[in-house]
């Protein structure tokens, strides 16, 4: 018998039992319906988060802080030291803090081998922002860190050295501030309102460039350096001659064709001097590794479903066999060896294998797609760009393979007692 033989009679036999088929298929289905479900949450997540780092631009951009040294005094707040540099918020998680930078620190940074420039980064709080006669409405900040691009939905990006005050607006802003649409909002100009140390309240005036997808970075409007420097200037009135500027971080710039090993030997660099760098890679490695987590949990519970069905299988290649003893019996007499006999019902097995998968995640694909759309456009709308679940070819073929692995083993212990039936016996069999 040869192997398309092998493979024609195996797919012939597998419908015998229509029923007992169907219903391993079916418990098949269901474990290769959920893995596929659960890889394609997983790299359509992933897939975003890459697309967001991408569209920041931002890959030579190191954002750099002084990290509080740990003591063995207490496990609790730390003791104070008038002469010591102030704690700020870290502005990461919730409760961390940093030692502030002076102007000191953002000198010994740049004199970090691999470092090319540094920025501060400064903290503002502006009252409000303004367009028209539509009244004012709170204002929350970022400043735009060197090399950063934004994704727009319109409009440009800042001009490079542009001594101008320049703003990018999120689209969330563009109906509440009065614009009609986002293009409506391109070169007019907006107001801004922020208090000083001497509490007294001033005005910025800023030309909004561009209009901002929200992402994952929030979606706050995004200010050019000059209209960051004028609001900070404007903040600092009324402070004391001579106290020294502080800042919660800095931004380091670096050389863009950096390999690993080089931004790796710049932030052993910062962390001797005692700074601790991370890029936005570093920033972001760490959701990445609590989805992947996630999905690697649910891929367990997708893969308990799938060796149920392997106990299925078994179950139906056992009952196969037993009916089929004569039959056996009768192909090792006509001369048909041990090893084809095993090849012939362990390929029954893994067609199950593959039918039950192949339907699950062609199913999988039809049902993620229909989710996908409709919560493209209604719950995730405002993340634009988020494809919830997407489907590789690596990764459908993964699915089929793994489960036809599973089967195939699954189907080891009734092939074997099916090849190692004695004709005669066999053939005595009532």
């Amino acid at each position: 018998m040869k192997a398309t033989d092998i493979v024609a009679t195996a797919i012939g036999n597998s419908f015998r039992s229509r029923l007992r088929t169907t219903l391993t298929v079916i418990a098949i289905f269901i474990g290769a319906f959920t893995l596929t479900i659960t890889n394609g949450l997983g790299a359509g997540i992933n897939d975003y988060i890459d697309n967001q780092v991408s569209s920041l631009g931002a890959p030579d951009v190191m954002t750099v802080t002084k990290p509080v040294e740990a003591t063995e005094a207490t496990t609790g707040p730390q003791p104070y030291d008038a002469s010591g540099p102030s704690e700020v918020s870290s502005g990461g998680r919730p409760g961390a803090t940093v030692l502030a930078l002076s102007d000191d620190d953002i000198a010994a940074i740049g004199e970090v081998a691999g470092i090319e420039s540094v920025d501060p980064v400064v903290a503002l709080s502006p009252d409000y922002i303004e367009y028209g006669q539509n009244g004012k409405f709170q204002l929350a900040v970022s400043a735009l860190s060197a090399g950063v691009q934004v994704q727009l939905a319109a409009g440009e990006t800042f001009t490079d050295g542009t001594g101008d005050p320049q703003i990018i607006l999120p689209t969330s802003y563009i109906e509440t501030l009065g614009y009609a649409s986002n293009s409506d909002a391109l070169g007019t100009t907006v107001t801004i309102g922020i208090t000083d140390a001497a509490r007294n309240q001033t005005t910025v005036e800023a030309t909004v460039v561009g209009v901002q997808d929200e992402s994952l970075f929030g979606s706050t409007p995004t200010l050019n350096p000059a209209l960051t420097t004028q609001l900070f200037d404007a903040a600092n009135v009324g402070l004391p001659t001579g106290t020294e500027s502080s800042y919660g971080a800095a931004t380091a710039r670096f050389d863009p064709q950096a390999t690993e090993a080089d931004t790796a030997a710049i932030k052993a660099g910062l962390v001797e001097a005692g700074y601790s760098g991370t890029t936005v890679s570093d920033q972001l490695g760490s959701i990445k590794s609590v989805i992947d987590g996630i999905i690697l949990v649910l891929n367990a519970f997708a893969v308990i479903a799938l060796i149920a069905a392997g106990f299925g299988i078994i179950n139906t290649l056992l009952m196969s066999v037993q009916e089929r003893t004569r039959e056996i019996g009768l192909m090792k007499a006509m001369g048909m060896s041990g090893g084809r006999i095993f090849a012939l019902f362990s390929t029954e097995a893994v067609f199950i294998g593959f039918l039950g998968s192949a339907i699950g995640a062609g199913v999988a694909m039809l049902v993620g797609g229909v989710i996908s759309r409709v919560l493209a456009g209604g719950l995730l709308k405002d993340l634009a760009g988020l494809q919830l679940l997407t489907f590789t070819p690596a990764a459908i073929a993964t699915v089929l393979l793994l489960v036809m692995g599973i089967a195939f083993v699954a189907a080891v212990l009734p092939a074997s007692r099916a090849a190692r039936q004695s004709p005669i016996d066999s053939l005595r069999y009532e």
